[in-house]
């Protein structure tokens, strides 16, 4: 039995970490603006879109890599990126207006997801791309250019259950796209409505990160191109999505260690490491171990940019080459579709520590500023240590490792902002702050509500001048107009 503080210390790049050492700053933002506080870093979103174009680069593909809106509200990560060499997926009329305000023209923007009439509308107005999930959108979609006499707009088809003639291969259902062995019947449907609508190619999504099922489901869609052109249409476009991961954490073995430590808790071959003995999907059964681990993989050796660099490098399943090679062959664009790899260490949150109860029976309970909609790590499986953020205080020191729970604002029993139990590297005090790094990825504001009235948090965007000061501003008032030097499209300097 492993009896020392189970660490799992967030991965930080640059940016963040010298955003974490500057503590009076961040104690400043949280006494200006209150708990719970989300801090962005727009330049880093800049610098992740680079990483994504010289992957695209290396493969020599031409073609977009499209921000997935969803993944974070911010209006500063989304007018960073209209410098940048990036676009933008947008899943609501909600997002399109944003974006189409935040100074994207319509050729960089594509609308995903489910789509209202008044969505489609909009998007074909505009001259937005449409990806369409199926019959019915393409029908509501023709039948809006024709009453409104809307400009023809581009069109994706997103398709699904993509199969391959080797190892049958399970995979999770999607309620998105339509099937593959449906696409006879929707290219029918393209060429009744031939004259309102422009298919420019295929797109998938699937709600995994397995490079296999993604290599399968990409080489279906070079086989559907083949269809397009068959029919007479000119597609030009392969859309693959998202899901390239991220890794959160420095080290794998900190991980690996956690994981087979839970294990042994579960089996009670050790005291609890959750609240309630919480085994997240796992549960013991006659002495042995039961289910499944329902966490994200919070350490990758490959993520984001590089996980497309591998994916493209892979073998197509049955055709046999590189699939970045066969769609530089065939000429396409590659449309790609990053939300939490392109907002991967664009921001952190922030939480003020209201009350601390020594507990004798097990880990002190710490209150929070904060509740667990606020920064919904363990909605998305992610566990990771917040890092702590003294105050000062007299004659405080650095303490012995100790292990806490940390509890909501929320008057309800579940307002648990981690279940399990956290080590922190000593015993935090009132005032001091706690930092969860790396949410700006869907674990920020996704989920965020106003229960129970409580505020939600503020957003505030920050730079790094030179010579290393920070400068903030709100994130509504942010726009990519540098008063410390000109922006360049890395995040850097000219």
């Amino acid at each position: 039995m492993d009896t020392g503080p189970l660490y799992l210390e967030p991965r930080l790049a640059p940016r963040l970490a010298s955003l974490l050492g500057s503590a009076a700053f961040l104690h400043t933002l949280v006494d200006a603006l209150g708990s719970p506080l989300n801090v962005l870093v727009p330049d880093q979103m800049a610098q992740n879109a680079e990483g994504f174009r010289a992957v695209y680069r290396r493969h020599r593909l031409g073609g977009r890599v499209f921000f997935a809106h969803k993944a974070n509200r911010s209006r500063s990560l989304v007018r960073r990126l209209t410098t940048a060499d990036a676009a933008v997926d947008v899943a609501s009329v909600g997002e399109l207006q944003h974006a189409l305000g935040a100074g994207f023209t319509a050729d960089r923007v594509m609308a995903t997801g489910p789509k209202d009439p008044a969505f489609l509308w909009l998007a074909a107005r505009s001259g937005a791309t449409v990806n369409a999930d199926g019959p019915d959108e393409l029908e509501s979609l023709a039948g809006l250019v024709r009453r409104h006499d809307l400009p023809r707009p581009k069109v994706l088809l997103r398709l699904s259950e993509f199969e391959t003639s080797g190892p049958r291969m399970l995979s999770r259902r999607s309620r998105f796209g339509t099937s593959v062995k449906a696409l006879e019947p929707l290219l029918d449907l393209l060429e009744r409505h031939r004259e309102c609508v422009d298919p420019i190619g295929v797109a998938y999504h699937l709600d995994t990160t397995s490079p296999d099922e993604k290599a399968i489901a990409l080489e279906g869609c070079l086989h559907a191109m083949d269809d397009l052109r068959l029919r007479g249409f000119q597609p030009r476009v392969v859309d693959i999505g998202g899901g390239f991961g991220v890794s959160y954490l420095a080290h794998a073995a900190q991980w690996e260690r956690y994981t087979s430590e839970l294990a042994a808790a579960v089996l009670g071959r050790r005291p609890p490491l959750t609240w309630s003995g919480h085994g997240y999907g796992l549960h013991a059964e006659g002495g042995t171990l039961r289910g499944a681990l329902s966490l994200y993989p919070a350490h990758r050796p490959v993520a984001g940019a590089g996980y497309l660099d591998a994916l493209l490098s892979q073998p197509a399943p049955t055709l046999g080459r590189a699939l970045g090679t066969l769609l530089l062959e065939s000429l396409y664009d590659l449309y790609t579709e990053p939300g939490r790899a392109l907002a991967d260490q664009c921001g952190l949150s922030l939480a003020r520590v209201l009350e601390v109860r020594r507990n004798d029976t097990g880990p002190a309970l710490v209150r929070l500023a904060m509740n667990a909609n606020d920064v919904a790590l363990e909605d998305h499986g992610i566990l990771m240590d917040p890092v702590l953020v003294p105050r000062e205080h007299p004659g405080s020191g650095a303490g012995e490792a100790v292990g806490v729970h940390l509890m909501g604002s929320l008057c309800l029993e579940a307002d648990l902002v981690t279940r399990r139990t956290v080590f922190l590297p000593r015993l935090p005090r009132p005032g001091d702050l706690l930092c969860f790094a790396n949410t700006a990825g869907y674990c920020m504001d996704f989920g965020a509500t106003h229960a129970q009235q409580q505020p939600m948090a503020r957003k505030v965007a920050v730079r790094q001048a030179e010579g290393g000061a920070w400068h903030w501003c709100l994130d509504e008032e942010y726009w990519p107009v540098d008063a410390y030097g000109p922006i360049t499209d890395s995040g850097g300097r000219a």
